[in-house]
């Protein structure tokens, strides 16, 4: 298996939802979460101007990165999270019917190519939520030394 780290999250978008029905709909507490119509803020809590045009909620589905190995990687966190969000289908197609949207996000660090593979399982439960699945890959040039340490 090739080196790199990975991390994902839960991000969801609506036209007015309360977040705080998102959070007690999935169970999960979120890093970050705003209501349509909330000042703007930068990451010191200053106002930037401006108002929320839509509710946004992001939670993460790991506490902090992973290095992938034989019996973790980004294709069985996916299924785990699945799993997870089993319950809560049918909010998640509420969520898409009234205009929002809802994907798993996954960061991954890598320093050389490697291949990922979804089982057509987890795709079709994807769907089935209307979960998209967002890949943000960056280099990482260090991971290889952090890892050989």
């Amino acid at each position: 298996m090739s080196d790199y780290q990975f991390m994902m999250s839960l991000r969801i978008r609506h036209p007015r939802i309360d977040p705080a029905e998102i959070t007690r709909a999935l169970g999960i507490e979120p890093q970050h979460n705003w209501r349509v119509g909330d000042l703007r803020r930068d990451s010191a809590g200053d106002e930037i101007g401006g108002t929320r045009r839509e509710s946004y909620w992001m939670g993460r589905m790991m506490t902090e990165p992973a290095l992938a190995r034989d019996d973790l990687s980004v294709e069985s966190e996916v299924e785990h999270t699945l799993a997870t969000l089993r319950r809560c289908f049918n909010f998640l197609e509420t969520l898409k019917a009234e205009g929002g949207s809802a994907e798993i996000h996954v960061s991954l660090y890598a320093r050389e190519e490697f291949r990922l593979e979804f089982r057509p399982e987890s795709l079709a439960l994807l769907g089935r939520a209307g979960l998209a699945v967002v890949l943000e890959v960056k280099p990482n040039p260090n991971l290889l030394a952090a890892v050989a340490r």
